[in-house]
């Protein structure tokens, strides 16, 4: 039975995002491993708390990531940038 399990910081997706994440992961899945596997196939998807997911050293929000998925780097107050690229 395989397992994926995805982590993702709270807040970031909808529970319309997530439904469709765990189909199309499921479906990903049965691609390569057949359709009879579906029914077995499972896929978790845990969030973690806004703040609580650090990357080099700095904690990542919900505001973080829809920066970043919005083309913005993060991290433009005091502090360094979480990702490459220049604060205007």
């Amino acid at each position: 039975m395989p397992m994926i399990q995805v982590k993702l910081i709270e807040g970031v997706f909808t529970v319309a995002q997530k439904r469709e994440m765990v189909r199309k992961l499921t479906d990903a899945m049965v691609s390569i491993e057949g359709e009879n596997m579906r029914p077995v196939t499972w896929v978790i998807i845990e969030e973690v708390a806004s703040g609580d997911w650090g990357i080099g050293g700095k904690p990542m929000t919900a505001a973080d990531v829809k920066e970043l998925a919005a083309g913005k780097p993060t991290g433009c107050g005091p502090e360094p940038a979480v990702t490459p690229g220049r604060c205007a």
